[in-house]
């Protein structure tokens, strides 16, 4: 792993900008290295913040981009709970990334069905890959310390061969979900936590001080070869006592 940065802002407002310029730069370097910039993208309020923060930003060029979900729930795309759903109304068709370049699930399947389907359009876009190495994948974290659709204490976190996996018993609704498995996020080149409010400072603690014996999924993102960012705001950072970042005005990641 290429070293784990907490990086400290005061509100969510200052954090914004950042994550919003970490995108745009390893989406500029992943097309100079290789010709594309693959992105998983999470829900929550990472929705709104990278919403807003990318459209603030100069139009970026997103032809090259292939954008996929670190997890999905199985719902309707117009039900307030699908996360495409979400950034379709209020990111997609305000960027120019082609509608073949946005892998969604087909929520129409079973969910053990959606989970192999969406496993297989991943598999077309990374041929040759055992498990997909996307250039950035953006994640949350639960008050509980979860991570995409992987729950503490569930037999999913043990998952070592799918690329993505049915989950049908979800302990917060809706219960029927795809996730992306851990082989798949510690692939990535860069990974990028956002966590925000006083709600997640107990939990963040165990989950960045706890070392390996942390029983937080989030705790499990250690990317094999890749950089992993922690953005959080002073409340979520509130009973850190390891090193932090706290950067100035206007910096960059």
């Amino acid at each position: 792993m290429a070293g784990r940065r907490v990086v400290v802002f005061p509100s969510s407002a200052e954090l914004g900008p950042v994550l919003a310029h970490l995108v745009i730069s390893r989406a500029e370097k992943a097309i100079a290295s290789h010709g594309r910039f693959t992105l998983g993208l999470s829900g929550g309020s990472l929705v709104s913040m990278l919403s807003k923060e990318l459209l603030a930003l100069p139009q970026p060029d997103c032809s090259k981009w292939v954008i996929g979900f670190c997890d999905e729930r199985l719902v309707s795309f117009d039900d307030p709970e699908s996360t495409f759903g979400l950034y379709k109304s209020q990111l997609f068709p305000k960027i120019n990334i082609p509608e073949s370049g946005i892998l969604t699930i087909d929520s129409s399947l079973p969910v053990a069905e959606c989970a192999e389907d969406y496993a297989c359009k991943l598999k077309q876009v990374f041929p040759g890959e055992e498990f997909p190495v996307f250039d950035l994948l953006l994640l949350g974290m639960g008050p509980d310390g979860h991570t995409c659709s992987l729950f503490p204490g569930h037999p999913l976190l043990e998952e070592t061969k799918k690329i993505v996996a049915p989950i049908s018993d979800s302990p917060k609704p809706p219960p029927q979900r795809v996730t992306m498995t851990f082989p798949v996020v510690n692939a990535a080149r860069c990974v990028a936590f956002v966590s925000t409010g006083g709600s997640k400072a107990t939990v963040l603690k165990e989950v960045l001080e706890g070392g390996k014996a942390s029983p937080y999924p989030a705790a499990r993102v250690v990317p094999t070869s890749g950089e992993l960012f922690w953005l959080i705001d002073d409340p979520a950072a509130a009973a850190l006592t390891i090193q932090v970042e706290r950067p100035s005005a206007g910096a960059k990641l």
